[in-house]
């Protein structure tokens, strides 16, 4: 899901070899094996709405293609000057790069935690500006990257975020942050897991992690915070999407929806930003928020006006941002 719509304007109405266009700019213009390829087309070629089909198949196409494009997309992103990448765990998506600003302070650090659709993303190329604007801030940054579905669960993604943030308090001491002052940022799917791990503490207790060293959390247009809600919306195009990552068992979408755990315990401190026309995420957002606060915690949604569901995410950072700033003002109050 993360910057899909923007980059596949082009595909809509044109032939079938534009949508081969649009799949190579789905992985930024790196070339997709022919294979992958003909998945693409074999979906979508005779679709009205391409870049609507074109989300909704990713969960549908083999495992091949969707790590073909998932390497595609990181292979055009260099890692950013200054960071360092670490491995968390045994998997090979057990990866994290980090950066903190020098000096003697220590000073918080946000984990970001990239989309995709629970199925494809990768850290370094959904990551953007962030990195810079953050550590010009005074902040340390990381950028995480989770297992994916099919291949796992999104309760073992939960699990791979909770893990992360184990692993970046025990390296604190080596790289010059506060481990007791992390705040999570998550945009889209990466948005529903942040505000998962945030709001059902049973996956930091199993990382033996203490809920009180997450100080903030930060959403960025995620509309799946009540799974069943979404994925049973007639308005929702990639409802396939949330089918293939959470099934259609009444009592696992429950235990995967931040808005069915927001009872205290929780992460006390929220801001939620969603897209202002986009009316699920906004009703979404703001069943959240209201949750969050009649359980004690603070809680507040600005919809972003202005903005696509991808350029939200792709122009973090960038000067005169509405959505940098609104994040600077909440990181600033902690």
């Amino acid at each position: 899901m993360t910057g899909i719509s923007r980059r596949l304007t082009g595909a809509i109405g044109l032939g079938a070899m534009t949508l081969v266009a649009a799949a190579s700019a789905l992985a930024q213009r790196a070339p997709l094996p022919a294979e992958c390829r003909r998945e693409l087309i074999a979906q979508c070629g005779a679709a009205s709405d391409r870049r609507a089909c074109i989300r909704s198949a990713l969960p549908k196409i083999s495992d091949e293609c969707r790590k073909a494009i998932s390497e595609s997309r990181t292979a055009t992103q260099p890692l950013t000057a200054g960071m360092t990448e670490f491995a968390y765990g045994p998997d090979k998506l057990h990866k994290l790069d980090l950066i903190a600003p020098a000096g003697g302070k220590r000073p918080p650090l946000v984990l970001f935690v990239h989309g995709g659709g629970w199925s494809i993303g990768d850290k370094r190329n959904a990551a953007g500006s962030k990195a810079a604007h953050f550590t010009a801030a005074g902040y340390a940054f990381a950028s995480v990257n989770y297992r994916l579905v099919p291949q796992a669960t999104v309760e073992q993604q939960a699990a791979d975020i909770a893990a992360a943030v184990a692993f970046l308090r025990t390296h604190a001491a080596k790289s010059n942050y506060d481990p007791d002052r992390i705040i999570l940022m998550g945009h889209s799917a990466g948005a529903h897991l942040a505000a998962l791990v945030g709001t059902d503490p049973a996956y930091f207790a199993a990382a033996k992690v203490p809920l009180g060293a997450v100080k903030g959390v930060i959403l960025l247009d995620g509309a799946g915070y009540d799974i069943a809600r979404q994925a049973a919306d007639p308005q929702n195009s990639v409802s396939s999407m949330y089918h293939t990552a959470f099934g259609t068992d009444p009592a696992r979408q429950a235990r995967l929806s931040p808005t069915r755990h927001v009872p205290a315990p929780n992460i006390v401190n929220w801001l939620i930003l969603p897209i202002e026309r986009r009316a699920d995420s906004n009703a979404q957002s703001q069943a959240l928020a209201a949750g969050l606060i009649k359980a004690g915690a603070k809680a507040s949604v600005i919809a972003v006006l202005g903005e696509s569901h991808g350029s939200l995410n792709q122009g973090f950072g960038e000067a005169g941002d509405f959505a940098t700033a609104r994040v600077d003002a909440f990181l600033d109050a902690l």
